[in-house]
């Protein structure tokens, strides 16, 4: 086990001093230390923009088509008790080769689409969490995840067991840091995964669920800086004027609000292999009808399973736009897919089985918005597979020529998603065996 050096507890013991003296004064400084830090990740996140999205998505098929020529079918009565098999193309970078855990950064060359280019903590030491406590926002301790989180160094986060651990506070994460779970079976409650302002983070293999509000206070960020933070909203994951951000085999249920929620100009991300379950928002790209950066806004969805008690949002997407590509959606009671502020969604090789309910066929939803407002918004579907009545309400008009040679685009069709999504969510890596 390592970590980098952070300052002395004797001068950090002074800052908090000072800066409880005077928290009611401070709102404005912290306002302004926020501020500045999404001025910051703005430039990244600009830099991260894809000018030729559809080239991305050229990219991302081609290696889906080439890496499932030899995928089987899942079964949905049971549980798989074969051999190792990597049926996507982002396992197949990876798993099922018996030294993993030596090799856990080779995860770092694994992303796909808009966020392939985060490498998370690639760069620096590994460190191991021993400690599943969270009781101290401003003095974390060595060996606690929160600790890790803050460093101000490339840091690759791994787990010495199983454990639970109940987040007092949101967990604010910094840059280039990544969060594998793999070689254990970890779960976070409490409260929610905060990467706000920063670049290049991955977070893998983790069991997310039960996150509530919590109140806020004084809680650290960094190892440079605490300060006043309001009230979280209890999300799973909340992304915030952040780029290269990847969140992979994660399983998720039962938050506050959104599972993950993506907004405030973030761009360049992979949602991927994720299993997500009995939620009701589940992730919301894009969170304010005037916030007009989420247009940089690029996310792609792949591989992921939708499956019991979810409601709606999945995603729901202002301005941005979103590549859903080969996910299983086995479950939704109002809608799959929505948004409004003419975002362009592209929905290839999905499948979308409806409820028996004649009222929730539908996958996908254009809200607060009339026919002719919504008629020219790029909404496309393509080699999707649909079953027991679900459709998908296909626009695009005027700016489809910016879009149309996604039309052309191969991609593994619908039928492959069995496959594709058969070992999505959280994997139970064990060292020294295959994943």
């Amino acid at each position: 086990m390592a970590g980098p050096a952070v300052r002395s507890p004797l001068s950090i013991l002074f800052y908090v001093l000072a800066a409880a003296a005077t928290q009611a004064a401070s709102m404005t400084a912290d306002e302004e230390y926020w501020a500045k830090r999404a001025q910051i990740s703005g430039s990244y996140n600009r830099a991260a923009y894809v000018s030729d999205p559809i080239s991305s998505l050229n990219n991302f098929n081609t290696d889906v088509k080439n890496g499932t020529e030899a995928a089987t079918r899942r079964s949905l009565k049971s549980k798989y008790k074969g051999p190792c098999k990597a049926t996507n193309p982002i396992d197949q970078c990876w798993r099922c080769h018996a030294d993993w855990a030596a090799n856990r950064k080779q995860l770092a060359k694994c992303a796909m689409g808009f966020g392939h280019k985060a490498t998370g903590g690639v760069a620096g030491q590994l460190y191991v969490v021993i400690d599943a406590s969270d009781d101290n926002m401003v003095l974390p301790k060595f060996g606690t995840l929160r600790y890790a989180a803050i460093q101000s160094v490339p840091l690759w986060i791994t787990f010495a067991r199983d454990m639970i651990i109940r987040l007092k506070q949101e967990l604010i994460v910094t840059s280039d840091t990544t969060i594998d779970g793999r070689g254990a079976q970890v779960h976070i409650t409490g409260a929610q995964i905060t990467v706000q302002a920063v670049n290049n983070v991955i977070i893998h293999n983790l069991h997310i669920h039960d996150s509530v509000p919590q109140k806020g206070g004084l809680i650290r960020d960094s190892t440079l800086h605490c300060g006043v933070r309001g009230e979280s909203d209890g999300d799973g994951i909340s992304v915030i004027s952040a780029s290269n951000i990847w969140i992979d085999h994660v399983s998720m249920h039962h938050c506050a609000d959104g599972l993950i929620d993506v907004g405030d100009g973030s761009t360049a991300i992979t949602i991927s292999n994720g299993h997500f379950t009995k939620h009701d928002h589940v992730m919301l790209f894009g969170g304010d009808d005037h916030l007009v950066k989420d247009r940089i806004m690029q996310v792609t969805v792949a591989f992921n399973h939708f499956g019991k008690g979810l409601v709606q949002r999945m995603p729901r997407i202002r301005f941005g736009f979103v590549h859903i590509v080969n996910n299983d959606y086995t479950h939704w009671m109002m809608y799959a897919i929505g948004g409004n502020q003419n975002p362009t969604i592209i929905s290839q090789g999905n499948r979308y089985r409806a409820l028996d309910d004649r009222n929730y066929k539908e996958v996908t939803k254009r809200e607060y918005v009339t026919y002719e407002q919504s008629k020219e918004w790029v909404w496309k579907s393509q080699d999707d597979l649909f079953l027991n009545g679900a459709f998908f309400n296909q626009s695009g008009g005027q700016n489809e020529r910016n879009y149309d040679v996604a039309d052309m685009i191969e991609a593994k069709s619908g039928e492959h998603v069995s496959a594709l999504t058969q070992f999505a969510g959280a994997l139970k890596c064990r060292e020294g065996k295959v994943c």
